[in-house]
């Protein structure tokens, strides 16, 4: 299809202002006599506090208020950005309160401290004396399912926060793998890692002058921030103003409620000054979220020439201290597994969340599938070598097609460039003489290409509500107002939207003037910034706007020159007679007609909001060329692509640097990112950025991006999925890539030198 506007690459609408500093985010804004709050966290990972003594502290200058949890009067909340569900089965858990006496994870949130001013609060934070009752400390999932085990949060029997299965299929699972004639069993790991955005969490609250809680907040979703703020406070929901600035990036880590009910109990508690909650960078790695880490045991049935026959798979996700976004990504998992690779005769799902004293686990970019798609990819690769055959023809063979009805959640596939994603990616690394060359070699540094596929639902539909709200409105010269309820937090949606509201309207681009600040007063509603939802959902609120407002328009040119409205057209902001072309005026004019006509003036706007109930899956295709030197472990990226089938590119400038920054996630995930535990304490090793092994500049390879395109019908413009894609499959490509260098499967993520040298040992390499 062509457009004019959409599908171009036009520059982001905040770039300048990023690059020169201009944008302000939440710290930069603040309120007069600003308090500060620190606060203190548990220095064990498992029980009581029986006592804390703030004595010390509330004696200091500059201190105005230590609170506990005796102190908060706020109910247990659920902190996950998901939508509101009216079933009462599929809420989120409340299991969260702003400050707890029950200790759930080492630097658990027992009390904070308010002050004039930071160093202060820290200090004085550093006073607190903490009695504490201890009890087992349980990192290992599998450990706390177990009969006996202690219960993490009190009435959760055997740790479980949520668990599922299903089958499907023309027969048993056990009858499918009789008949298949070969079985492959294989045991995958993924670690927990962070989502390392630029900006930590930051919030501050305060009361205003009309009594209201006004909230100030890096959130990926204000209003259901809102939602949770009046859950836990038990207040009416317009009593709290929720304002999200510019936000420095989140990743899915800002898709959850972390500061604001404790920001919120600390205004209160000082009489509604404004108080700051500032998190660091060690603060963030153990106080807001996490990716799961998780255990995948796959089964599979598969024949002679590699027809996948029966699959099975068993998941156990390790959740953390709090349920956040409980068992969804597991359940997401186990879904995704079933329908990548449908198999002939039966698939078998069960799927297990648990409870550990661990940082919390939640939203994180490819929610869950970078873990499944390590975990299947690895083992396609493996079912291939059993039976000696190339990997991309065993993928061919069973992968997912055009016109396949997901039997779980009734997604249909309208659009599949899947096999133009795996060709272009086998052609870029010239992957039949590559295989060829790299057999069979020896020496203390081996080559080796490697392949991944992967699958990606846009939103959430069926599983949650996906409404998503937009306003435009005219100005006097036709120029135009764009507001989002949908959020900006660094991936460009906001110059997106700009472009689909100008397309199809029928101005050129810069006419549109998107407000870039969210604050649930003002802003539609939108549920956020998540499942690469914005451009697919929040996409069809803005071309639903524009095309009120293209009407509305069209009627007032038509009052005007006494022509009806389906004989005029609006193009690059002139308004034209069909039928020859020619110009009546431009906007300029009839906007200005409309407000100042001193017998027919009115303003010209559109506020809408569009429920969409479609889904459409994405796909895409990773092809790495790697060198392993074997007896140091290390691994080096040396040619890698990431092809994508999302539908129509809106701005293929800001699509290559979103498939850009995926892409490095992955390679964190795969080779070096893990955050490390003290099984004893259960204390974080690595909180930090020194010690966390995140790649930099100097680890990062040239990426290379490539695009197919097909028309997804569903999508507003043909688009779909592409924000969390690219996060999903380099890492699993780069393990085939090692296996095919040195023969050696490695199971578990991160390869990082250390488990590769093992791995090496072990097999005789060294």
């Amino acid at each position: 299809m062509d457009f004019k506007v959409v599908g171009k690459s036009f520059n982001r609408t905040d770039a300048v202002a990023k690059v020169t500093g201009k944008a302000r985010y939440t710290r930069d804004l603040g309120e007069k006599e600003m308090l500060y709050g620190k606060i203190v966290r548990s220095t064990i990972a498992h029980g009581y506090v029986k006592n804390i003594d703030t004595s010390k502290a509330e004696a200091m200058e500059g201190v105005i208020k230590v609170l506990t949890h005796k102190d908060i009067t706020a109910n247990k909340f659920p902190t996950a950005g998901h939508p509101y569900c009216k079933d009462p089965a599929h809420q989120d858990c409340a299991d969260r309160a702003a400050l707890t006496d029950k200790v759930r994870l080492y630097g658990d949130e027992i009390a904070v401290v308010i002050a004039e001013d930071e160093l202060t609060a820290a200090r004085a934070a550093r006073l607190l004396e903490v009695e504490y009752e201890e009890l087992p400390v349980l990192l290992d999932p599998e450990e706390a399912m177990k009969d006996g085990m202690p219960e993490i949060h009190e009435g959760t029997k055997n740790n479980i926060v949520g668990q599922n299965r299903f089958k499907w299929g023309e027969m048993e699972i056990e009858e499918a793998f009789a008949k298949s004639d070969y079985i492959v069993e294989g045991v995958y790991e993924t670690s927990p890692i962070q989502h390392c955005q630029m900006e930590n969490h930051v919030t501050y609250a305060y009361v205003d002058d009309r009594d209201r809680i006004v909230v100030v907040t890096s959130t990926q979703i204000p209003h259901i921030v809102r939602r949770v703020l009046a859950m836990a406070f038990d207040m009416p929901m317009g009593k709290f103003r929720v304002i999200k600035p510019i936000v420095g990036g989140g990743f899915g880590n800002k898709q959850d409620v972390v500061l604001e009910p404790l920001a919120v109990a600390c205004t209160l508690a000082v009489g509604g000054r404004p108080v700051l909650l500032d998190l660091t960078r060690e603060e963030t790695f153990i106080g807001s979220r996490t990716r799961h880490a998780v255990k995948f045991y796959i089964k599979s049935g598969v024949s002679k020439d590699g027809r996948f026959l029966a699959r099975q798979l068993r998941v156990i996700s390790t959740q953390g201290a709090y349920a956040s976004h409980g068992h969804s990504i597991a359940a997401k998992e186990g879904v995704h597994f079933s329908r990548s690779y449908p198999a002939e005769l039966a698939t078998a799902v069960e799927g297990y969340t648990v409870y550990t004293n661990m940082a919390t686990a939640g939203a994180m970019r490819s929610y869950g599938i970078a873990q499944i798609n390590f975990a299947m990819e690895s083992h396609v690769e493996d079912i291939s070598r059993k039976l000696g055959l190339d990997s991309t023809l065993v993928r061919e063979k069973n992968m997912i097609k055009l016109g396949f009805k997901d039997p779980i959640s009734g997604i249909q596939i309208n659009s599949c460039g899947l096999p133009e994603c795996l060709q272009k990616a086998k052609e870029y690394l010239d992957w039949d003489n590559k295989r060829k060359e790299y057999a069979n070699q020896t020496g203390d540094k081996r080559r080796g290409v490697g392949l991944a596929v992967f699958t990606y639902a846009t939103a959430t539909w069926p599983v949650a509500l996906e409404i998503a709200g937009a306003r435009i409105t005219m100005n006097q010269d036709g120029t135009m107002q764009l507001f989002m309820g949908a959020t900006e937090i660094g991936q460009g949606s906001d110059t997106v939207f700009s472009q689909m509201a100008a397309e199809t309207i029928g101005v050129p681009y810069n006419y549109i003037y998107i407000e870039p600040v969210n604050d649930t007063d003002v802003s539609p509603f939108d549920t956020g910034a998540y499942a690469s939802r914005q451009s697919y959902v929040s996409g069809q609120a803005v071309k639903k706007a524009a095309r009120e407002i293209r009407e509305k328009i069209l009627e007032r040119a038509s009052g005007k020159f006494g022509l009806p409205a389906e004989e005029l057209d609006l193009v690059d902001a002139n308004i034209l007679r069909k039928s020859d072309g020619a110009v009546l005026t431009d906007l300029a004019d009839l906007a200005l007609d409309s407000y100042y006509c001193t017998k027919s003036a009115c303003t010209i706007t559109s506020d809408v909001t569009h429920l969409v109930e479609t889904n459409a899956l994405a796909f895409g295709a990773t092809g790495v060329e790697v060198e392993v030197d074997i007896r140091t472990g290390k691994v080096e990226i040396l040619r890698i692509i990431n092809v994508h089938d999302s539908g129509t590119i809106l701005n293929r400038k800001l699509a290559e640097g979103q498939v850009h920054g995926g892409m490095h996630m992955s390679v964190g995930f795969g080779l070096s990112e893990a955050m490390l535990y003290d099984k004893k304490t259960g204390k974080l090793l690595n909180g930090n950025l020194l010690d966390y092994k995140m790649p930099t500049i100097m680890d990062t390879p040239h990426w290379d991006v490539d695009f197919v395109e097909p028309y997804e019908e569903s999508g507003p413009y043909g688009n779909k999925a592409l924000g969390e894609p690219p996060a999903v499959s380099p890492a699993s490509a780069i393990r085939n890539a090692i296996l095919h260098a040195t023969g050696v499967a490695v199971d578990k993520a991160p390869m990082n030198p250390q488990s590769l040298f093992e791995r090496f040992r072990a097999e005789g390499l060294i």
